[in-house]
């Protein structure tokens, strides 16, 4: 019984210590507070006009699920903007999306579009971009909500670099990588 009891708590302790990393040195434990120092990320002018979005979605397994294009146009009146998105895919599927978001005074993004859960919060500080939301997948896609982060951050020569974690009971379930440039530029 005393090994028994042993190795239940061996494996307790591990899993705390995975939780931990998970949640405090991983990709969750990133605070905006760790970006204040740099460049200013200002979604009114990173986030402007014609853009090109191009990235890979990781499925549970880490390995490359899908290959994406998208075009945005964004808008924006004041502190709030419109972002419409339109998504192509490698199996040749498409996606349409709008954002409508807006600022606080005081860093805070409100976001709402119609496959997310009720509103979706953020904050802008410094050089980077937090953003959580619960997104409904598709029908087609099983219908499932997943707790979403995304993070935007801004490298030196304006490009936003996107990523962003989808977890499900609190297990990731995909992962996004992107870059977002002026349609322009390309």
């Amino acid at each position: 019984m005393t090994t028994l009891l042993a190795l239940l708590a061996g494996a307790l302790l591990a899993m705390a210590l995975v939780m931990l990393r998970r949640h405090r040195l991983g990709f969750l434990g990133q605070r905006p507070e760790d970006y204040a120092a740099g460049e200013t990320f200002d979604l009114r002018r990173q986030l402007r006009g014609p853009l090109l979005c191009d990235g890979v979605i990781y499925g549970p397994t880490g390995r490359v699920a899908s290959r994406f294009t998208g075009h945005f146009d964004v808008r924006w009146q004041g502190n709030t903007g419109v972002m419409d998105e339109h998504f192509t895919y490698d199996d040749g599927s498409e996606q349409r999306r709008s954002w409508t978001l807006t600022l606080g005074n005081d860093g805070g993004i409100r976001a709402r579009a119609a496959d997310l859960v009720g509103e979706g919060r953020g904050v802008q500080m410094g050089s980077a971009v937090r953003l959580q939301y619960r997104l409904r997948l598709s029908r087609d896609q099983g219908g499932h909500v997943l707790d979403t982060t995304d993070w935007m951050y801004l490298a030196p020569n304006g490009t936003i670099v996107n990523r962003s974690q989808f977890r499900k009971f609190g297990i990731t379930v995909a992962e996004l990588f992107a870059t977002i440039r002026p349609r322009e530029a390309t």
